[in-house]
């Protein structure tokens, strides 16, 4: 198996992208601006709370306006450990990916897949312009590897959505 036959397609290329922007926790900058951009280049609306949290939306489709609003959540930053022969920047380098089998796997250093899928998810939901949906409210959350301080300092009022993913 190759990256590119790794499905949902569109969920692993941005998959992909999020490992080339190096994203520790409490350093989240470089996600932070690489979410705006794509909210940008995909004509949603985005915000940031003083907490340095994104919120960005996405109206619902024609005929869906009734359906409760959805929220994707997920974090921005990822666990940054290395094996001791590697020489790697966490807060410069991307994440070297490759396919072992069936599993995605980084060279020498952690994935961060445990919320980087998660991010490229919920922006494949936001990309998509087939699906027919409610309103969604995708939430990245900072630093929720070392103190959850994002989810903790999340601007009241922020998100309003019915369901919480």
């Amino acid at each position: 198996m190759e990256k590119k036959d790794l499905k949902p397609v569109i969920v692993f290329q941005y998959f992909e992208e999020v490992c080339q922007v190096p994203r520790p926790s409490k350093k989240e900058e470089k996600i932070r601006a690489y979410l705006l951009d794509f909210a940008q280049k995909h004509g949603l609306h985005a915000r940031t709370d003083d907490a340095g949290n994104v919120l960005i939306e996405k109206p619902a489709s024609r005929g869906k306006e009734n359906l409760k609003t959805v929220i994707l959540q997920s974090h921005m930053d990822m666990v940054c450990e290395k094996n001791g022969d590697v020489k790697h920047d966490f807060e410069r380098d991307p994440i070297e990916t490759y396919i072992d089998g069936e599993w995605v796997k980084a060279r020498g250093t952690t994935l961060g897949a445990d919320n980087g899928i998660g991010m490229a998810a919920a922006m494949a939901v936001l990309a998509d312009k087939e699906l027919k949906h409610g309103r969604i409210q995708a939430l990245f959350t900072v630093d929720e590897e070392t103190g959850l301080t994002g989810a903790f300092g999340l601007e009241s009022g922020m998100i309003d959505g019915k369901y919480l993913l």
